[in-house]
This record gives C-alpha cells, structure tokens and sequence, in this order.
C-alpha cells in the first residue's frame, strides 16, 4: 500500500508525503502515540518511493513517512519558487509539525541528510535521532556544478522506452564506471512518459538552481550543532570519502559510523539488506533512549 498525506510547505507550496506500509500495531499499553516517527528524505532528483523498500520494514515498529521534497516526485515545483537551504529546511520543519512526528528520526540521503541535519542543528527539539547517508560537508565548488549542468545536457532526453532510461543511467552515462543496474532502476523510477516519449518528474533546472545553494559552502558548523545521536553511513565507492566521513563522526557530538560493502552513492538501493543491517542497530538504541 502507498497512502499519501498532503502536507503545506513554506511559502505554501503544496508537499506530498507517503506512508509504504500498514500503521504499527498498537496493544494494551502502548497507543498510537508511543511509536516512534521517522522521516525519510531522498536526495537531489530523488522521490519519496526511493524510500519504499526501507519504509516497509520500519513500518513494522515505527511510524515511517517518506516526503517527496519541493521540485520533486509528486510536491509542487512552482517555476518560480524558491529553492533554497532554507526553504528545503523549513519544508521539513512543518512536515514534521503537521504530520505529528516529532520528535522524529531523520533518515537522509545525499541533499536530504544535509536537510536533516541542518534542521536538526535549527530544532532539536523536532529531532531524536539522524541518520546521514553518503553527504558530504565539505564544499564541492564551482567545478562540480559545473561538472553537473554538462551532464544535465548529456541526458539523451526524450528517452524512448523505460528500457533505454534503464540502460542509459545502467551503463551508457558516462559517470558509470561499469554496469550497474540498480542506478538504471533508481533513474527509471524519476522519469514520466510524455507524448514525445520518457523525460524526467523534475525540472534539471530546478535541480541546477537547488544544487547551487550548498556546493560553494562548507556545512561543518550545523554538523556540529547536532545534539542528537547520528549515524554517518557512506558506500564504499560512494561519494563520501571514508577520511571525510570519519571526521564528520569526530565533529558530531553524538556520532557513529557505518559504511556498506558493494554499494556506491545509492547506498540504500544497491544494496537493501546491507544498508538495513547496518542503520537497524542505531534505531534499536533510540528505541530504548
């Protein structure tokens, strides 16, 4: 099941948020109440269904609500809105409010752990306990923006089938170093048919105009202002560098480390059962906090 709730971001906007898996189960001494709220948030060009795998099985013992984010999935992307950190922040901010989460488990990857842990550093009272997911806080500059609006352009969009996303983002895209079909997966599933053929949920623009608020600065300040306990998660060929990843650890008051085997930056959808194995042993410490 996939039951969405519609939640008013800042300025508005119009955000959908999605819950994969059947509520908790309640019994005679716990009410709905006393299960644990988390909140997933899927990265740069990512949606919420990203989440869908991992929902389900936290499903079973939390609260667990996956937001399509401005500019993405099913949310609105008003051509003139703002896009900024703040915004992206505030958005979550009234999620959490409206939907009756906090104080919530943020689970972020890439663009959404640096949301969650900026808006962790803003209310902490909004935040239990996070988990950050393949983000970096150093600053990526202007070459990588730059870097990324030329791939943007190498898109060969229109895309005729779902079968050529598939293969393109798998294989053909230049960043892959070789196949990898959970990419073509991930790809397939941000991509709408339209009558010339298979083009992107998002606008690149968007995402251009989104990235270009946090690649020139670094975020080391908000990580430090986390109070809560945090999971730093990277793959091991992901983008987070293991040196990187474990100075985040030292900078965060309450840090943990984890790093999963076999998986790029899509940690938590090259590889599931990994990536489960390694966050389920943080969550079962916030359980009993």
């Amino acid at each position: 099941m996939a039951r969405r709730i519609d939640v008013t971001g800042a300025g508005g906007v119009r955000l959908a948020a999605w819950e994969f898996g059947d509520p908790p189960k309640t019994n005679r001494t716990h009410g709905p109440g006393d299960q644990p709220g988390v909140l997933l948030l899927h990265g740069l060009m990512g949606r919420a269904s990203h989440w869908a795998p991992t929902a389900r099985w936290l499903s079973a013992r939390h609260r667990a609500v996956a937001l399509d984010q401005r500019g993405h999935g099913r949310s609105d992307k008003p051509p003139h809105g703002s896009y900024t950190r703040e915004a992206y922040v505030d958005d979550v901010e009234a999620a959490l409010e409206q939907l009756g989460l906090g104080p919530a488990v943020l689970i972020g990857h890439a663009m959404g752990a640096l949301t969650g842990w900026q808006l962790a550093a803003k209310r902490p009272d909004l935040v239990r306990g996070l988990i950050i997911c393949d983000m970096r806080a150093s600053a990526l500059g202007a070459a990588s923006q730059h870097t990324w609006t030329e791939w943007f352009r190498a898109w060969p969009v229109p895309f005729a089938t779902l079968a050529d996303v598939r293969k393109w983002f798998g294989e053909d895209d230049p960043w892959v170093e070789r196949p990898n079909p959970a990419r073509g997966e991930f790809y397939a599933e941000v991509m709408a048919e339209s009558p010339d053929g298979w083009r992107p949920v998002f606008e690149p623009e968007q995402m251009l105009r989104t990235r270009e608020t946090w690649v020139y600065d670094a975020h080391w300040e908000e990580l430090a202002q986390v109070r809560c306990p945090t999971l730093v998660v990277r793959g091991l060929d992901g983008e987070l560098g293991r040196a990187e990843a474990q100075e985040m650890v030292r900078v965060l008051p309450g840090g943990q480390y984890a790093e999963v085997a076999d998986a790029g930056h899509l940690v938590h959808y090259d590889q599931p059962e990994a990536w489960r194995a390694a966050i389920e042993p943080f969550l079962d410490t916030l359980r009993v906090s």
